[in-house]
């Protein structure tokens, strides 16, 4: 049984990812070649490794085993690139970064800009995640770091703080209503809400949190990007939950109130499964966010 590097990298983003399509066009090949590929593998293996299903594939067992020495692969390329950078001409790295929507606004405002440009070898691969999804990445090595809020059972990963994340209500300057400083999510869940894209991980958050409360967000309507949602709200479309750091990129249109609830304060941390094993990009990238 013979999988060359292609083969493997290839399985690789196709499992990470759940489709064959993003899969192959992340490894720069075209669907029907990734298609064959991944077809002559199990030939070879004798064993089916991902399942078909409507939206997309999943791994199988015997998937699910290749993806874990796929993975040591990966890693051990990127350290052995890491070990020849400085001899090597040319030699570039990629750091996987896994971050929630709070930490991605602060990332890139101005760390990841600065690192970027003082480390023209290494590229960023940047996804944003729920918390509970970045702490089970970084523990199965499908990113190098991960920044997440603590409550997603961080325990089992080495951890450095990152920052506080703080979600605020904003509304637009002359809207009627909500007075005072202070509000918490009960009181909220009869207004209309101007809402992040469907499957976003801080608007999923928000409307678990709703739910525990047994009401539901009415949204009025979904966009792309905290940036809109403020430009909506100051608009007077409706109200929006988002971290405090886009609350106050928009203050001059906005006003903003505390949210109460314990949920709304979270610590982010930045994690990895070892800091000490990181390939010698990502311990500078650490180092940066720490």
């Amino acid at each position: 049984m013979r999988f060359d590097l292609v083969d493997l990298r290839l399985f690789l983003l196709v499992a990470e990812r759940g489709s064959i399509t993003h899969g192959a066009e992340l490894a720069g090949l075209a669907l029907a070649s990734a298609s064959a590929r991944i077809k002559g593998m199990e030939e070879r293996l004798g064993a089916p490794l991902l399942e078909r299903r409507r939206r997309g594939v999943v791994p199988t067992a015997a998937g699910q085993a290749l993806l874990h020495h796929a993975r040591a692969v990966q890693n051990q390329i990127e350290a052995m690139a890491g070990d020849l950078a400085a001899y090597a001409t040319g030699l570039r790295a990629r750091v996987r970064l896994m971050a929630n929507t709070a930490a991605t606004a602060e990332l890139l405002r101005e760390i990841l800009p600065a690192f970027l440009v003082a480390h023209p070898g290494i590229d960023i691969e940047l996804d944003e995640r729920p918390s509970h999804e970045i702490a089970q990445a970084v523990a199965s090595g499908a990113a190098d770091l991960g920044i997440a809020a603590t409550w997603a059972g961080l325990a089992h990963l080495e951890q450095k703080p990152f920052f506080i994340d703080r979600l605020v209500v904003i509304a637009a300057r002359n809207r009627p209503g909500l007075e005072g400083r202070t509000v918490n999510l009960t009181e909220l869940l009869g207004e209309s809400f101007v809402g992040l894209s469907t499957g976003h991980a801080l608007q999923e958050h928000i409307a678990r949190q709703a739910a525990r409360l047994g009401g539901h967000l009415h949204v009025r309507i979904r966009v792309p990007g905290l940036d809109n949602v403020c430009r909506l709200v100051a608009q007077g479309a409706g109200i929006a939950i988002v971290p405090e750091s886009a609350a106050r990129r928009s203050a001059r249109t906005l006003r903003t109130l505390r949210l109460t609830d314990d949920w709304a304060t979270r610590q982010l941390n930045l994690c990895a499964r070892r800091f000490d094993e990181l390939t010698p990009q990502a311990k500078l990238l650490a180092t940066a966010l720490a």
